[in-house]
């Protein structure tokens, strides 16, 4: 057995046996595709990967082409330690994946970390610098603005000078600990279970402390980051879990303060995972949003 390899649960064998890789600066990405008809792009979050989307992944690939990927140092990617873990850099990876799969204009439906990413791709369409077109932006619960964001303390922790001590001594039952802080009672064992087995892949711990740094990109680019929703003509819309103390209620208050035009889904009683917590109630509204903005588009 090689080092850093670990036998994954049928759950996850299935899910990669039904996905395949890519290579992205001499590293193997897993990515998933599924569907027919408009290509929709789903951008996982932080510290979790594209799995995240598959209580959705039947219905929505119902409607949509999926395409989804483990971003590096995620799920079933590659971790390289000596990685420059960037938003940016990540970007790149989706801008290649949509290329290799000849993509030329999509949705997109993002979560936490892959908000961020989602950000900066909007930031590339808007200044006309990105490789595909954006029909719309879905974001569910994450750091959309840096003033609002309120991360646990072992996220803090994880970005100090102790971070690579921290990511050694965490266990499945810190971070289930820590989910319990910020999702509801439906994120059950099981699902926490897979995202321990997602995390440790490849000895995911040790890039911890790198991948955490988004949190600092995020105040270094405010500026272009929440510029890219204000300056935007793509539909936006957020659906948040109001009872998420990282980005709940008092998000979706920022968010209509700052973008007006933004459509807003509330889900009470919903936390920081809506994708898992509430996988019907997020497909039923981002399916709703998106009609909601094709008929005003139309009757423009």
């Amino acid at each position: 057995m090689t080092k850093g390899f670990s036998m994954l649960s049928q759950p996850l064998m299935d899910w990669q046996n039904t996905g395949d890789f890519f290579d992205y600066q001499q590293h193997r990405i897993f990515y998933k595709t599924s569907g027919a008809g408009s290509p929709l792009l789903l951008i996982h979050g932080f510290p979790s990967a594209s799995w995240d989307w598959q209580p959705m992944w039947a219905a929505l690939s119902a409607k949509f082409r999926l395409i989804t990927a483990d971003m590096l140092g995620f799920g079933l990617s590659d971790k390289p330690k000596y990685f420059d873990y960037t938003i940016a850099a990540q970007a790149d990876l989706y801008e290649m994946l949509l290329s290799i799969q000849g993509v030329e204009t999509a949705h997109i439906l993002a979560h936490d970390y892959g908000d961020t990413v989602a950000q900066e791709l909007l930031a590339r369409h808007n200044l006309g610098q990105l490789s595909f077109h954006i029909e719309s932006v879905t974001f569910l619960n994450g750091g959309l603005f840096p003033e609002t964001h309120r991360p646990l303390l072992v996220q803090k922790l994880l970005m100090s000078p102790v971070g690579g001590w921290i990511a050694r001594l965490m266990t499945k039952q810190k971070l289930m600990a820590n989910f319990q802080r910020i999702c509801s009672s439906k994120m059950t064992c099981d699902d926490i279970a897979l995202l321990w087995e997602l995390l440790t892949h490849h000895e995911g711990r040790a890039v911890m402390p790198k991948l955490i740094c988004y949190m600092k990109e995020r105040k270094q680019f405010r500026s272009r980051w929440v510029g890219a929703l204000q300056e935007t003509d793509v539909p936006l819309h957020l659906i948040d879990g109001l009872i998420d103390p990282i980005s709940g209620a008092h998000l979706v208050e920022r968010f209509r303060e700052l973008v007006p035009n933004g459509c807003v889904s509330e889900l009470a009683g919903i936390g920081h995972y809506p994708q898992v917590e509430a996988p019907e109630e997020v497909c039923q509204a981002f399916q709703s949003a998106l009609a909601e903005a094709a008929s005003l588009s139309t009757s423009k």
